[in-house]
């Protein structure tokens, strides 16, 4: 990966001029790249990763989701149609028993399981589902939200 995409993936809030400082590049230099891989599509969004245990109370389910490809589209088709769901926040085509993999949330328990049941499981192509509740997030990209107490204990020396 390109050394300012590296950066601005650590630190989106990085400046073309830290940077380019860092790179020994010129800020105009950085500056046209950083545009450049906005207009190709390469950088699609500068996001923040929250704490959610402390900014809310929303339920996270990750969903596995067996699907019936339809001929000469395979899962694109019924891919489309999940990730236009508002409560689908992240979908993947994976490999294994499942094929697409579905992060959801809802403000509680019954609205994921009504999303589940009632809409994503009703689609023609889905042939099954397993949700898994997120209980507790140790690590998001790169970001670990529960560091490792220290021992306030006092050493004992001979």
């Amino acid at each position: 990966m390109d050394e300012i995409l590296e950066m601005l993936v650590k630190e989106a809030r990085t400046s073309p001029e830290e940077i380019a400082e860092m790179l020994g590049k010129s800020s105009e230099e950085v500056k046209k790249t950083i545009k450049k891989y906005e207009k190709d599509g390469t950088i699609l969004k500068y996001t923040t990763v929250i704490n959610r245990e402390k900014a809310d109370s929303v339920v996270h389910a990750l969903i596995e989701v067996k699907v019936m490809p339809q001929r000469g589209i395979g899962y694109d088709a019924v891919a489309e149609r999940i990730i236009n769901f508002p409560e689908v926040v992240t979908a993947y085509l994976i490999s294994g028993t499942y094929d697409i993999h579905v992060v959801v949330e809802g403000k509680d328990l019954k609205e994921v399981a009504f999303f589940v049941s009632e809409k994503l499981a009703t689609l023609d192509q889905v042939a099954g589902t397993v949700t898994h509740f997120l209980l507790k997030k140790y690590k998001e990209h790169g970001v670990v939200f529960h560091e490792k107490k220290k021992n306030k204990r006092l050493q004992i020396s001979p």
